[in-house]
């Protein structure tokens, strides 16, 4: 099951970090599972307040799915479903969110307009290892973005890919600002989402929200390797304890990113 598999990832990364890495450091702290966020568990588990004290870097939702989370040096920002970018109080919870604290280890110009596309395939070249959790970091002039949020949903909640199919989209033109992100290893599927998964924040804080396309004019990608991982799950229950994690949601989430 993908929550057994979970707690293995996360006591096998732990070993292998050893006690050597100072806290917070190499570390991916995530609450809840990806899976349990597809079929629809979107309570809040964990307030902002606490989620900073894991990591100033990160991305994931609100409670009832209300928005886009970026966390960005040490600053929480919700891209609302009518694309508003707010502050959130830090009372407010979060039912799925993943964080580090971001101290980048490889640098990587970008000098030319490049797709997505090929955004990936720089960080792919670089030789990182990819068994590896990377969180990426990615700052310049944008020609184009395309983002999408998703409305605060009401009990019961459908699942993610329901609320997706007619999901608010935006588009900005000539935008300087940062993608903020994850790349994940392919074992961590039912975890969290394998491959690429960045959101944007314009330098205004005026455009943001889940990254699905863009091209970068000019900037500069920075990226963290982390080798240690861990999970917070609902002690209480609730909707995580009633969703059946046993499905492969493979397909549902390559909908929902995409």
């Amino acid at each position: 099951m993908p929550v057994i598999r979970g707690l293995l990832i996360a006591l096998t990364l732990l070993w292998a970090a050893g006690c050597r890495t100072p806290a917070g450091l190499d570390t991916v702290k995530q609450v809840s599972t990806i899976d349990a966020l597809l079929a629809g568990a979107y309570d809040g588990e964990m307030t902002l307040r606490e989620l900073l004290r894991h990591g100033d870097f990160g991305i994931g939702t609100f409670h009832a799915l209300d928005g886009e989370m970026i966390v960005y040096a040490g600053r929480v920002y919700q891209v609302r479903a009518d694309g508003r970018v707010v502050r959130p109080p830090p009372e407010l919870t979060t039912p799925f969110a993943a964080v580090t604290r971001f101290a980048p280890e490889w640098r990587i110009p970008v000098a030319r307009r490049t797709d997505w596309a090929g955004l990936r395939g720089l960080v792919d070249g670089a030789g990182i290892n990819s068994n590896l959790m990377q969180a990426v970091f990615v700052r310049g002039d944008f020609a184009a973005v395309h983002t999408r949020s998703v409305p605060a949903q009401t009990k019961p909640y459908p699942p993610l890919a329901e609320v997706t199919r007619q999901q608010p989209e935006f588009h900005a033109t000539n935008v300087t600002g940062v993608l903020v992100g994850f790349r994940l290893p392919a074992y961590m599927g039912g975890i969290n989402v394998p491959g690429y998964h960045l959101h944007f924040l314009s330098d205004d804080a005026a455009f943001g929200g889940h990254l699905l396309d863009c091209v970068l004019e000019q900037g500069v990608v920075e990226i963290d390797q982390a080798h240690r991982f861990i999970m917070v799950l609902p002690s209480s229950g609730g909707l995580f304890g009633q969703v059946d994690l046993s499905v492969d949601r493979s397909a549902e989430l390559l909908k929902v990113e995409h």
